[in-house]
């Protein structure tokens, strides 16, 4: 096995791009425990906060957007981007990695550049179903491309699935059941269902989820509805019978996806990963703004039948009614798209992805060698 001493992680800005890196580097920390792994960000992403609160080094570049219209952005670009190349390439200098990891976004694309001017093997790893700016450009050179799904066109590209954090990977839910059970206050021997838009929330699914409280509770179904913060509300206690459990935010994932039965979530590259993992079937209702990405995302799992999509605006009180109800009380459709959902999954993800790593390193030249 290749051993990996020095290795640049690149990517930030968003936790789509900041959690398979820190994943990534767990991996690589795993298997080379004397490996001295720095993440490359950009000043003002959550990679600030999330990079060191896990114990690695944070350097940073300088967040340059690329100018989609002619304005005065578009005037400084060249001599704004000017200045985050040499600060990428004073890092490849001064850090002598063997390899270099870019997961995407503003940061990697003067990593690429600077990676390929100092003969520096590097990897890609792509997270969603449509690849970025950053990844498309890297991809021309790069000893490795890596996607997390099927359907993302990039040429000659491995499926490796997204890196995941461990106390995901190894989730044995049934196991944890009755824990997080206790954990949320919910009742025991009910159908659950999780909704959640993530840390941020979701509108239409807070506000459909809100005007159905009695009606999904009086039919048996209980519910742990993650709103985001900031966006909780209060709803009538129950002490018998199903339960409808309303939180800003969970810090144990682990024990929400222990609990349910079915998930109501937005479809971001990140949350279709973690569900497939975990097997849990989904009903995804992609963000409508954007590159329309989100809809991609969750397409390869929703056609081998382990979710549904619905768009944003046909998520309703009376969709709940209609669709949602009885498909909580259809074991055996559940139990299929279970099943489904669990096809699709890559526990493996961060492991595969350092073996591409590991392999591009052995070629490493020049700067890095």
């Amino acid at each position: 096995m290749t051993t990996l001493d020095r290795v640049l992680l690149a990517g930030g800005g968003t936790a789509g791009h900041v959690s398979p890196l820190l994943a990534t580097a767990e991996e690589i920390t795993r298997r080379h425990p004397e490996a001295v792994v720095t993440a490359v960000g950009s000043p003002g992403g959550l990679e600030e906060r999330l990079v060191p609160e896990r114990g690695f080094a944070l350097a940073f570049v300088p967040k340059v957007a690329f100018p989609r219209r002619p304005n005065g952005a578009a005037l400084r670009f060249p001599a704004a981007f000017r200045g985050a190349l040499r600060e990428a390439d004073r890092l490849v200098e001064t850090h002598r990695p063997q390899v270099i990891v870019g997961f995407g976004g503003y940061v990697s694309t003067p990593m690429y550049l600077a990676a390929r001017k100092a003969g520096v093997p590097f990897v890609i790893h792509e997270q969603n179903a449509r690849p970025g700016l950053a990844n498309k450009l890297g991809a021309r050179w790069a000893e490795h491309v890596a996607v997390t799904f099927p359907s993302t066109p990039m040429k000659d590209a491995e499926i490796v699935g997204m890196p995941l954090r461990r106390e995901i990977t190894e989730i044995k839910p049934a196991m944890l059941r009755a824990e997080g059970l206790e954990y949320f206050g919910l009742a025991p021997g009910r159908p659950t269902v999780l909704v959640t838009g993530g840390s941020l929330g979701a509108v239409s699914l807070n506000d459909a989820f809100r005007a159905r409280v009695e009606q999904l509770t009086d039919a048996g179904i209980q519910i742990l509805h993650v709103t985001g913060r900031g966006k909780g509300f209060e709803v009538p206690e129950r002490t018998t019978g199903a339960r409808y459990v309303v939180v800003e935010y969970v810090d144990r994932m682990d024990l929400a996806y222990s609990v349910a039965d079915l998930v109501v979530t937005r479809s971001g590259a990140g949350m279709v990963s973690e569900l497939t993992t975990v097997g849990l079937p989904a009903v995804y209702v992609p963000l409508p703004i954007g590159n329309g990405e989100q809809k991609l995302n969750s397409r390869d799992v929703v056609a081998a039948g382990g979710g549904i999509v619905v768009d944003n605006d046909d998520f309703t009180p009376a969709w709940i009614d209609e669709n949602l109800v009885p498909l909580v009380r259809d074991e055996e459709r559940l139990s299929a798209m279970r099943r489904a959902a669990a096809g699709q999954g890559h526990a493996d993800a961060a492991g595969k992805l350092v073996d591409l790593v590991e392999d591009a390193s052995s070629k490493a030249k020049g700067t890095g060698a």
